[in-house]
């Protein structure tokens, strides 16, 4: 297993994570097979977001030897009522919700406090300068939670947050369907049959917007629905063409800042499946091809770091390279980290010798030449 940095809180996470959906409605025998294989596999987070008190003592038992190493990312504002999973924003709801939380797990502190489902500009303002966030902040404070993060589907609200500095950790909804979609407060849409009608090109501006603002200010991102609910898996997928479930951790792994895919397993099987990305080989993880080919859906000329381009012959790490001119192309200028990630590349966009080896190999006719160009120019002049 590999593990990243959560952006800036110091906190390793595992690549791949758990999600819960799997265990709701489970006995304790599952829950300890599930967690027994997870840790086998090096996992070491989890995501929380149902309030189901079972499942929380559950997974309490399972993890309680290894708590100080095992990353909880749960959620506040949502609570258990009438047998059912209920968001709240009522600050009395809010607040013993979370104490009956910290209870069934037996647990003093959370490592991520997950504020639940924001997907509404106006709902993201009336939290973040509200009573939520400033309970949040207080239990941040006591050290009940060692970081602050919203879950949302929307990419304007994500950004929004991103961009407040009261937000370390976002769980987001990362796939290669979902990317190609504009941002709106209506979940729905990002798997109704209609938004996939005519043929989409490249990934929404908002969400690459998303996505390096995250990374230069250390904001980490978690993944939710990396096989958009397994439909990206089956041949109706929106994109006209299943994927596999190695292809689709891939694809989320290699966007910025993303830090861990938690996968809502079901089964042993479906978490073997996932777990099976840590051993894959790099055909098996190759989604290049596959988007290409997709008939519905496509990427030309967005570079989607999949590194076909390579070998160059002189060295250069090219999807690096374009990824670090894309955060500092989203910038207007060349943040202080990715200046020094650049300057410690053995190789620089500068020795570049234009032979047009990587663009032959490019799926998606990336003019990569150009693209070297430009960073060479951007970052002469910036360490210059």
């Amino acid at each position: 297993m590999r593990y990243r940095e959560l952006g800036n809180t110091g906190i390793k996470v595992s690549e791949i994570g758990l999600g819960c959906e799997g265990f709701i409605d489970k006995d304790e025998a599952f829950t300890n097979e599930m967690f027994a294989l997870a840790f086998e596999h090096g996992v070491n987070c989890m995501d929380m977001y149902s309030p189901n008190p079972d499942m929380q003592r559950r997974v309490g038992k399972a993890i309680k030897k290894r708590r100080a190493d095992f990353v909880l990312q749960a959620h506040l504002c949502t609570l258990w009522e009438n047998d059912q999973y209920r968001a709240t924003r009522k600050m009395d709801e809010v607040k013993a919700a979370f104490e009956t939380q910290l209870q069934n797990l037996g647990t003093d502190y959370l490592d991520v406090g997950m504020i639940h489902y924001i997907d509404s500009e106006e709902l993201w303002q009336s939290i973040a300068q509200g009573e939520i966030m400033a309970y949040a902040l207080e239990l941040k404070k006591q050290g009940r939670i060692r970081s602050i993060g919203i879950s949302s589907h929307n990419p304007i609200v994500a950004l929004q947050a991103a961009n407040s500095g009261l937000i370390d950790v976002i769980m987001f909804s990362i796939n290669p369907c979902y990317d190609l979609l504009p941002g709106d407060e209506d979940v729905d849409k990002l798997w109704a049959d209609e938004s996939y009608e005519n043929h989409l090109i490249n990934i929404d501006p908002v969400r690459a917007e998303l996505y390096e603002t995250c990374q230069r200010r250390g904001v980490g991102i978690t993944v939710m629905k990396a096989f958009g609910g397994g439909d990206l898996l089956t041949s109706e997928s929106p994109a006209g063409k299943a994927l596999t479930a190695v292809q689709c951790i891939h694809y989320a792994l290699t966007r910025p800042a993303v830090s861990s895919v938690m996968s809502g397993a079901r089964t042993i099987e479906d978490l073997k499946a996932t777990l099976h990305y840590e051993e894959a080989t790099d055909a098996e993880r190759d989604y290049a091809e596959a988007f290409a080919s997709f008939p519905k859906i496509s990427w030309q000329g967005h570079c989607m770091y999949c590194g076909h381009c390579a070998p160059c012959p002189k060295g250069i790490d090219v999807a690096t390279v374009t990824k670090f001119l894309n955060l500092a192309k989203a910038q207007n200028e060349v943040p202080e980290t990715v200046r020094e990630h650049y300057a410690a590349l053995k190789a620089k966009a500068s020795d570049c010798i234009e032979c047009g080896a990587c663009e032959k190999r490019c799926p998606f006719g990336v003019e990569i030449r150009e693209n070297m160009k430009q960073a060479a120019r951007i970052f002469h002049y910036h360490h210059a």
